[in-house]
């Protein structure tokens, strides 16, 4: 039996209910009706009988005449009212007895019209957890796309879902395709990158013999800078096309922020600018302590180049059951505003960007803590100074 077919006769079992009800109630009120009639007659005839025992055979004789009249020749007859009697006077105990049986009609109807409700409602209820835990299942990634037709009242909505549902499947199938051929190509291009820089570099070393110094530094910055553009190329296509290889594991953040902050030494000494971090216990979370550190120090980079000489650079951090938040800021003039939308956008320099960067430290720090669960965002502080605050979620 279809759906379809259940749902109508969840509707038509109120109706029928009523309609028994109803015949049951017209035949129990015609009983009901004559045995009351019938005892009163008999009541009547009794005490006429023990009264006058003597007129017993015109009372039988009266009855069966009374038994012979037709309904029209009944209707109407109001001989008693000569004599000061009303109908309500008569068969008292009977509209006690209709009122208790339509009370008991209106009951069982009440109950047949909830429980036919309460049906449809639970079969409806579990309509819509189907079609929800369906939707979760594609969410999710746990199952298909197909789905168990069924005919009923959520037919049409069942196959709209289904129609939009294998629709986005279509399209993020292709936007993944897309993305795959985007990476292979930005990996493809920092590879071809690769052979000419090696080139460039070995004629830079048989250059530095005859050229000028100068120049031959000028060359070596550019080199330098284009190998730089390569292997970052060659991560952002990795992340991209979700190879970028992550060990997991328990990361202190203490450590990652040292680490960040060593493989800086050179560039904080030159610029005289120190760091401070603070020593807060061990405080962890799940990723890769190598990307971790990369990502940090693309962030302490950029806050190293906007410091005045002989500024610091301030790092913070703390953890909750939620999440694990590591601050990073500076002592400059911070961000300007019409950077700060564009600020994690690859290969997009602000007005005050370094002369030697080519706008991937940021967004590549971005990707790698979105790939531990992750997010960054930017903000100048009060007192001046751009701040950095990432968070690392525990689920």
């Amino acid at each position: 039996m279809s759906e379809k077919r259940k749902q109508e006769m969840l509707l038509f079992f109120p109706i029928l209910v009523l309609f028994l009800c109803m015949s049951f109630l017209s035949v129990l009120c015609l009983h009901v009706y004559r045995q009351t009639a019938f005892e009163h007659i008999s009541a009547f005839c009794e005490t006429v009988i023990e009264n006058s025992p003597e007129a017993e055979p015109q009372i039988l004789a009266a009855l069966k005449e009374y038994h012979s009249l037709t309904e029209q020749e009944v209707n109407g007859n109001h001989y008693l009212l000569k004599y000061g009697y009303r109908p309500d006077g008569f068969c008292r105990g009977l509209s006690l007895r209709i009122n208790l049986l339509f009370g008991a009609l209106f009951l069982i109807t009440a109950c047949a019209f909830v429980c036919g409700a309460g049906m449809i409602r639970r079969k409806n209820q579990r309509r819509i957890d189907d079609l929800t835990g369906y939707l979760e299942q594609v969410n999710t990634g746990a199952g298909g796309t197909l789905m168990q037709t069924k005919e009923d009242d959520f037919a049409h909505l069942q196959d709209e879902i289904y129609k939009t549902v294998t629709a986005l499947v279509q399209t993020k199938e292709s936007a993944v395709a897309a993305k795959k051929r985007f990476a292979e190509n930005l990996a493809n291009i920092a590879h071809q990158l690769k052979t000419p820089i090696t080139a460039a570099f070995l004629s830079l070393q048989m250059m530095k013999k005859e050229a000028p110094k100068a120049h031959a530094e000028q060359i070596k910055k550019q080199l330098e800078r284009l190998n730089r553009l390569e292997e970052s190329l060659l991560t952002l296509s990795g992340i991209d096309a979700g190879t970028l290889p992550m060990k997991c594991g328990e990361v202190d953040i203490y450590t990652a922020l040292n680490l960040a902050a060593e493989n800086l030494s050179d560039l904080l000494q030159k610029e005289k600018v120190s760091v401070e971090i603070p020593d807060k216990g061990c405080i962890v979370f799940w990723g890769d302590l190598e990307w971790t550190m990369e990502a940090l120090l693309n962030l302490m980079k950029n806050c190293l180049e906007h410091s005045p000489s002989g500024g610091r650079l301030h790092c913070d951090y703390s953890g909750n059951p939620l999440y694990a938040q590591i601050l990073i800021w500076d002592e400059g003039r911070g961000f300007d505003p019409a950077d700060m939308p564009h600020l994690f956008e690859r290969f997009y320099r602000g007005r005050n960007a370094a002369p030697n960067g080519i706008g991937i430290g940021l967004a590549l720090a971005r990707s790698v803590f979105e790939l531990q669960n992750g997010t960054i965002t930017a903000r100048n502080l009060p007192n001046g100074g751009a701040c950095f605050e990432i968070r690392i979620y525990s689920h």
